[in-house]
């Protein structure tokens, strides 16, 4: 599959992400949804740095963290309950090992729209739902296309406080729209060095993703306001479909 972004899998970018993005208050619906269905073994697919995992594992519940951006998975190995999560470098294709095993499983930020082909979409929905029991689920955020959410992506020049004491000036460039495909490049200047990351992603609409599950064996059980971007993004809840032949 393409491979992550350098925000993600260099080392020097990746331990910043918690820092330009402390809020994690999004992560409460999915805490919540989880409670909701009484999930107890949920992979976190795309895991990044680990924020929703470890606070799943927290609860006592079984988490496996999957991320194909090795330098993320370490920032999250060093988390409290890191210890409780089965943290996998690789992406979905890595999931064999619990086949059939998982009562959820959780793509949030922008996971589900870094799958730009059709190719990688349709492999990441086989190996999620493989993984997941009869009746498991597949739980997703995705932005609405017709919001056109990144007419509002550019930042200037912006300074932030790094925990160390230093700055960091931080921007944000739309390069490219090309529906259904978006790109932008991200810049981070700390002291004389220059951090860059380029990051294309693909706006599905509720009928191509309601149509894409339903062709990987999914019912779609509720689609749902995200909480932290109302109006602007979905929330989507599949199940696993227990008609014969699916």
């Amino acid at each position: 599959m393409r491979e992550p972004d350098a925000a993600f899998t260099d080392p020097r970018q990746a331990v910043l992400y918690d820092v330009f993005d402390d809020d994690r208050s999004d992560l409460d619906a999915y805490v919540a949804i989880a409670r909701e269905v009484g999930a107890r073994r949920i992979i976190d697919l795309g895991c990044g740095t680990g924020s929703l995992a470890v606070r799943l594992a927290g609860e006592g519940l079984s988490v496996v963290g999957v991320d194909p951006a090795g330098a993320s998975v370490q920032v999250a190995r060093t988390k409290p309950y890191a210890d409780r999560v089965t943290w996998i470098t690789g992406d979905a294709t890595a999931l064999g090992g619990v086949a059939g095993e998982a009562d959820m499983v959780v793509m949030t930020g922008n996971v589900a729209q870094v799958f730009v082909s059709d190719e990688d979409w349709s492999a990441t929905l086989t190996v999620v739902r493989a993984a997941l029991r009869p009746g498991g689920r597949l739980v997703f955020e995705t932005r609405r296309p017709e919001v056109r959410a990144w007419e509002g992506w550019d930042l200037a020049p912006t300074t932030v406080s790094l925990p160390d004491g230093r700055a960091a000036v931080v921007t944000r460039t739309v390069t490219v729209v090309d529906l259904p495909l978006v790109t932008f490049e991200g810049s981070t200047a700390i002291d004389d060095e220059i951090l860059t990351s380029t990051s294309t992603l693909r706006f599905r609409d509720r009928d191509e993703i309601e149509r894409d599950l339903l062709a990987h064996g999914f019912a779609v059980e509720d689609v749902r306001d995200a909480p932290d971007r109302p109006g602007k993004e979905l929330v989507v809840l599949a199940r696993v479909s227990l008609e014969k032949g699916l």
